[in-house]
Formats: structure tokens, sequence, C-alpha cells
């Protein structure tokens, strides 16, 4: 491949850079990932440092795992998002399953939502696809202009039965998008499964990590842009795959460092002839640790600080 290939790890504290140069060489660089008084952005001075040490500018491709989205959830820092919901089910999510991991236990710490507030919507559609309360458009509306103008910028969209049935969610995202939302994400789009908290929580997972991921990856197409480059970009996914920076949703995106990593010890470890192994990788915000006993195991259900998620 012609040009400079770069693999880059973004984490709260550190950023890891491998370059690939063009003859073979392997060259690699660390910063720290939040450093404003030198730089805005931690992997495009990196990728700049290394082009400029060797007098080189042609860049092929940058691949990236990122913990941007990890650590937005688990220090709580994503998008003021608002819950738009079926009426009568405004409380579902808090809900949830009624799990009891500690069955003992006296006080029971429930997670901090990430909806700030939710919304009951008029409408509903029975299992069969039959229309038993029409879409209020017109109350819809006013609801959605509330919202806007109490600084939300972000809503998750969650109508019973829309995995199956998605009209009504299709309407008010045409209403949200006249309103001005910036991020609408749509549950029979996010998870197309039944099973409404389930997928209702994955939904409020990608409007409160959406912007904030966006954010990030737009930054990093501008610096490349800056330089005059327009290489593949593209983005580490939780389940081990990379897709372009276009695509990349918050959903897909909070184990992207760890997945990342676990790719990468599975094939170093065959290389040497491992077949079962432990990967550790201690940062500075989060600390990952998976098993590996020959086969790569898939979830599509899991939590991670204390968010359920399906994808």
């Amino acid at each position: 491949m012609q040009g400079w290939q770069f693999w880059i790890d973004r984490g709260g504290t550190f950023t890891d850079i491998v370059a690939h140069a063009p003859d073979g060489r392997l060259i690699s660089r660390k910063l720290l990932s939040e450093n404003p008084e030198h730089y805005q952005d931690a992997a495009i001075q990196g990728i700049r440092t290394i082009l400029d040490e060797h007098a080189s500018d042609a860049i092929a491709s940058i691949k990236m795992g990122t913990t941007v989205g990890t650590n937005a959830l688990l220090e709580r820092k994503g998008e003021k998002t608002a819950l738009l919901i079926t009426q009568g089910l405004q409380d579902c999510l808090r809900i949830g399953y009624q799990n009891r991991p500690d069955i003992f236990a006296l006080h029971i710490q429930l997670p901090e939502l990430l909806y700030a507030t939710a919304v009951e919507v008029t409408e509903r559609v029975n299992a069969q696809g039959e229309i038993l309360t029409p879409l209020d458009k017109e109350d819809c509306h006013e609801k959605l202009h509330r919202l806007k103008q109490q600084g939300y910028k972000a809503i998750a969209i969650v109508l019973i039965h829309a995995w199956r049935y998605p009209d009504h969610e299709k309407a008010i995202a045409e209403l949200a998008k006249a309103v001005g939302f910036e991020q609408i994400s749509l549950s029979h789009q996010v998870s197309p499964l039944m099973k409404i908290v389930g997928r209702g929580d994955t939904t409020v997972v990608d409007a409160y990590l959406s912007p904030i991921l966006k954010r990030y990856v737009n930054q990093v197409c501008n610096g490349i842009r800056d330089a005059e480059q327009n290489p593949d970009l593209m983005f580490m996914q939780s389940n081990g795959g990379l897709i372009e920076a276009s695509h990349f949703q918050g959903k897909d995106c909070i184990l992207s460092g760890p997945a990342g990593g676990m790719i990468g010890a599975v094939k170093t470890a065959a290389a040497s002839g491992i077949g079962k192994l432990i990967a550790f990788d201690m940062g500075g915000t989060s600390t990952d640790v998976a098993h590996y006993d020959g086969q790569l195991e898939r979830e599509t259900e899991t939590e991670v600080a204390g968010i359920r998620m399906r994808v």
C-alpha cells in the first residue's frame, strides 16, 4: 500500500500511535490525550509529528479505537437527552426488568439515568400493527418545541412495538427535524428487536453519546483535511470490526478500545502458538480485562456502568 498507515488507540489519559511506513518500518508515539496548551487533538498531533520527522505527507489509512464514548458514559458527560415514549410508559426504563443482582441488599442504589426527562407521546399501536390511538402530531410538536426551548439537543424516540411498526417513530422524527434537534435516535433503527426496555435503553445510549462521538470524529476529520489529506478513516466498534467514520454511532462505541485490544491480543498470541489467554489493559481512566478460550464470545446484551445495551 502506498503511503503511511496509522493505527491509533485514543484513551482517556494517553493516546498511543503506531505508524506503518511505506518501507515497512514501525514507529510508535505516546501523547497525552488532553493537552490543549500544545495541541487540539492528540491523534492528529502524533500523525503530524511522525510525518514531519520523516519528511513525508502521504497517508493511506487511519484506523482508530477510542474510549471517548466509554469515558463519557462512565463519567456521565454525554449530551443532555430527552426520552419520548408511548403514553403510559414514562417510567418503563426506570423500572426496567426489576433485576436484583444482590438479592439480600437492603439499600438498593439504582444507576443514574442517562435521559434528563421523559415525555409521553399520545399514540399506541398493538403487536399486530393496528392503530389503537392515532399519533397526535400537534401535541407532539408542542412538546418537542418545549424541549428545544429547555435546551435539549438530543432525543431518543422509543415507541411500543416500533421495532415492527415504525411509522409513528418516523413521523415524530420528521417533526423533531423541523423543530431543530441535532441528534434524533429512533429505536427501530438503533435496536430493531422486541422488548421495549432493552431497545429503549440502547436508543437512549445512542442519543446520549452520538453527539460527543460526532464532535470527536469531526475534529479528527477536520485535522486531516487541514493537512490536505483524504485517507481512509475507520473506527473500531464494540464488535471488534472496523467501520467508516461517517457511520460510527454512539451505541457501537462503548467497547471500541477494549474490543481492539482483545482482537490484537488474540492475533498476537496466535502468532506465538498460544490459544488461551487473559488480556489486561490498565489505562488512566478505566481498566479492561478479558479472557479468551480459543474462540471469541459475542453477546448481544450487556451492561456497562449500570446501563443496559443491546446491539
